[in-house]
């Protein structure tokens, strides 16, 4: 869709769909608006987060694009808790509804009007790459690139099983760390704090980034995932505020280290022709990950318990490490093994299989 319709209409169509969200929260009389809110705010950051992400991909080139996805997603994780602490104050000084979603509204409306009148179109820097190659193909159909991306090309299947695998990291975070700290008897200050470190660990996103601009995207992914994986394990195998906090920290540093290198892999190994599809399918698989991982740990807690969900996490991170190391191969242009991307062609040999 990116790449047929441009950068920018995407982005502000993607906004327009977040409109009227504020309006829905504000006047929602029964839980079923609630849920038509929710479902808005799915495509708004499908939609957001992919372009924002393939546009500076766009501008920053093969050498760079590392350190673009680095700021983009550091500074979404920002955004993100920075919103959540404001509209935290409003609710607070005044009430839950209809104060903090004033915010919410002013928001979307400046970013809908940034959309439109500040950002630029940037598919004719992909176009230029294509230009560049020598190839001038057609985009692939969708289901093409969807089998590509999923279990077509080992490295992309590597990157795709990776990144849903890691969102049961901040599933657990989100829903066992805070349950298990309670039961060893930590204080909901406390609490707070232990899991907020390991979040404010994803703003070193900047430097993770750039630094795979500089060794290749294999070794922070490699590092990130067996760092966080034992920060999760660890933290059921120690007893105390302090370590916690360590810990937290250090399965922080892991997500930050693989984080933004998995979604520049695919950058890197996709066909300008279908790069902005292939992210979007990386994204689909790595952002499911939430709702497999909550339920997954839930049933874990319910029927086994809190520590299992922690060994059950540590023992997937491990696991799909390992395929890392196995089947993804090095895709930056510059220190690569991967072979070189395929442009949109049935008849060029594959890239690799995972049979």
């Amino acid at each position: 869709m990116g790449r047929e319709y441009g950068r920018k209409p995407v982005l502000i169509f993607r906004w327009a769909t977040a409109l009227p969200l504020p309006i829905i929260l504000i006047f929602a009389p029964n839980w079923g608006w609630i849920t038509l809110g929710n479902v808005l705010l799915g495509i708004n950051q499908a939609l957001t987060w992919s372009m924002a992400i393939n546009a500076k991909i766009d501008i920053a080139g093969p050498s760079q694009r590392g350190l673009a996805v680095g700021i983009d997603e550091a500074l979404g994780y920002s955004g993100v808790a920075v919103g959540a602490w404001v509209t935290g104050v409003i609710a607070a000084r005044t009430s839950l509804r209809p104060e903090p979603f004033y915010f919410l509204a002013a928001v979307v409306v400046l970013a809908f009007l940034i959309s439109i009148f500040l950002i630029k179109e940037t598919v004719q820097l992909a176009e230029i790459e294509i230009d560049d190659d020598g190839h001038h193909d057609a985009n692939l159909p969708f289901v093409e690139v969807l089998k590509r991306a999923t279990y077509g090309d080992k490295t992309l299947f590597a990157a795709a099983q990776a990144g849903h695998i890691e969102k049961f990291v901040d599933t657990l975070f989100w829903l066992a760390v805070p349950l298990y700290l309670t039961s060893q008897g930590l204080g909901i200050a406390a609490i707070g704090f232990v899991v907020a470190v390991h979040s404010a660990m994803y703003f070193l996103q900047i430097a993770t980034g750039g630094l795979a601009d500089r060794i290749g995207r294999r070794p922070p992914v490699l590092a990130g995932m067996f760092l966080a994986g034992m920060g999760v394990l660890r933290m059921v195998l120690v007893d105390g505020y302090l370590p916690w906090v360590v810990l937290s920290g250090v399965s922080g540093l892991g997500m930050a280290l693989l984080y933004p290198n998995l979604m520049t892999a695919p950058g890197d190994a996709a066909h300008p022709t279908w790069r902005a599809t292939g992210m979007g399918v990386y994204r689909m698989w790595r952002d499911s990950g939430y709702g497999v991982g909550a339920i997954l740990i839930g049933l874990t807690m319910e029927f086994v318990s809190a520590e299992a969900a922690f060994y059950a996490t540590a023992l997937l991170m491990f696991v799909s490490g390992t395929i890392v190391y196995v089947w993804m191969e090095e895709t930056h242009p510059n220190f690569g093994t991967h072979e070189p991307p395929a442009p949109a062609t049935e008849t060029l040999p594959d890239t690799g299989t995972c049979d």
